[in-house]
């Protein structure tokens, strides 16, 4: 009896539990149905919360900040990408390649902008948008000593230098078997202007470095020659995280081809790896064709400037010259606006409200430029005062204070500008900006400001000189020639 009523209660229990499962089937696939229709892809998620995370290495052509903000051809490319899903842009910097590859995906980064090679070993862990650029790897050697013509002609025990985790690395990885008796070492915290500069100090030997990156520097370090092209032509492209949501990387392709076929990319990279303009003839000749025909429309406006600040007016139309090639109108990517190219910020902060009126432009430049000066130590004397003020107004007076520090560490005076502008450059490379306060900053820029606007102004004096000569003479021909008549 007892066995009966168990099985009784065993069975009812089953039964309820056989009902209960049946409820719950449904209420697990509508569950999973609710689940599936509420998750948001990644494109969603960055859309939703306003702000794009690129993650980068901080470089001339990868991103740095100047006087008047944020700059770099990735962060250009990347804050384009932003506005294209009209929302906010967030930098991550990391030290080197194997921080970027850790930091890809996670919070601080959606995608990584850094001038990437689309190698074989990376394709293994990261997804690439489609190509911007080319590039290949190559092998520098020091002019003056035998270039080498391939790896077998490399010198025994001499040493040769790589960026950890680069391409260029990859690549020797892969040509080891062909590599003499050298002294390989891949450089944990390198970068391509430190490797340069080894090579063109003679510290070292050889080294491979990135193509794109040496033809943006080699001025700096002339002795940095190319011996040899090490890989094929390689393709840059942005990377994003190895996962199946591919959305995010779906639109910056959309962006890429979109920014291909209206122009916008090859504007920006002729903005970045085309020629500068340098002192030759075309560009002395242009300079003279703006003095004929943009300068007489603001010489009047200069002058007005000049007297009411108590400055030099050639200096200022040697300012505004090098800032917008006097076009009242001058637009560049990263916003700055008008014959003086400023920012918003600094526009708000002068009192601006119209950035493209000629007069607000320069009366607001020429009061920024000469805060930043009064900010200089009382001891700087002329002319190196107006040099260093210049320099500051174009990368910012932190980066110039940096570039002090770096002058005096060196034993050098850093209250004269002629050494002053011999360590500005030195912001560029790893082992010298990240010892002092402000970090990065494209140090050779300021230098070429500074020596550009130096020889505009000549000109203009010199302009200025022979156009009192002609019209004195002119005056005295034509006295001349009314005293003859009156005889």
């Amino acid at each position: 009896m007892k066995g009966s009523l168990a099985r009784r209660i065993i069975g009812t229990a089953l039964l309820r539990v056989m009902r209960l499962g049946s409820l719950m089937i449904p209420l697990a696939c509508t569950a999973a149905l609710l689940h599936s229709s509420t998750t948001i892809s990644d494109l969603q998620r960055v859309q939703a919360r306003g702000y794009l995370k690129v993650i980068t290495i901080p470089g001339p052509i990868t991103y740095y900040q100047n006087a008047k903000g944020d700059t770099g051809f990735e962060y250009l490319l990347a804050k384009g990408f932003a506005d294209y899903l009209d929302v906010k842009l967030r930098v991550s910097q990391v030290n080197n390649l194997n921080g970027l590859a850790v930091s890809l995906g996670g919070p601080n980064g959606d995608f990584a902008a850094a001038g990437l090679s689309t190698t074989l070993e990376r394709r293994k862990y990261m997804l690439f948008s489609d190509s911007y650029g080319n590039t290949s790897q190559e092998l520098l050697y020091k002019l003056g000593t035998k270039r080498p013509k391939s790896f077998a002609e490399l010198k025994p025990g001499s040493t040769l230098l790589s960026i950890a985790n680069s391409a260029g690395s990859e690549q020797l990885q892969a040509e080891a078997s062909n590599l003499p008796q050298v002294n390989w070492q891949q450089v944990q915290l390198a970068d391509t202007l430190g490797l340069m500069e080894q090579i063109h100090s003679g510290e070292a030997e050889y080294a491979v470095v990135d193509s794109m990156a040496h033809e943006v520097n080699q001025s700096l370090y002339p002795n940095a020659r190319i011996a040899f092209q090490v890989s094929e032509q390689q393709t840059t492209a942005w990377a994003f995280p190895f996962r199946n949501d591919t959305s995010l990387l779906d639109a910056a392709n959309d962006y890429l081809r979109t920014i291909e076929a209206n122009g916008k990319l090859e504007k920006l990279r002729e903005q970045f790896f085309g020629h500068n303009e340098r002192f030759n003839i075309a560009g002395s000749q242009l300079f003279m064709r703006r003095v004929n025909d943009r300068l007489p429309k603001f010489e009047e406006l200069f002058r007005e400037a000049a007297s009411e600040f108590n400055t030099d007016w050639q200096l200022l139309a040697a300012i505004a010259y090098q800032e917008s090639h006097w076009n009242a109108k001058a637009k560049s990517p990263t916003g700055v606006r008008g014959l003086m190219m400023l920012t918003w910020p600094t526009a708000r902060e002068m009192g601006v409200k119209n950035r493209l009126n000629a007069r607000q432009s320069l009366m607001a430049g020429t009061q920024y430029y000469l805060k930043t000066k009064k900010r200089l130590p009382e001891r700087i004397t002329e002319p190196d005062r107006t040099w260093m003020a210049l320099a500051s107004y174009n990368v910012g007076f932190g980066h110039l204070e940096d570039a002090r520090v770096l002058t005096e560490r060196a034993g050098k005076n850093p209250d004269l500008w002629e050494d002053v502008r011999e360590h500005l450059p030195l912001l560029e490379q790893k082992k010298y900006y990240s010892t002092v306060k402000r970090g990065f900053a494209r140090g050779r820029e300021p230098v070429s400001y500074v020596q550009n606007i130096r020889h505009y102004r000549d000109i203009l004096q010199w302009h200025h000189l022979e156009k009192e000569r002609k019209e004195m003479e002119k005056e005295e021909q034509e006295f001349a020639e009314k005293l003859a008549a009156d005889m």
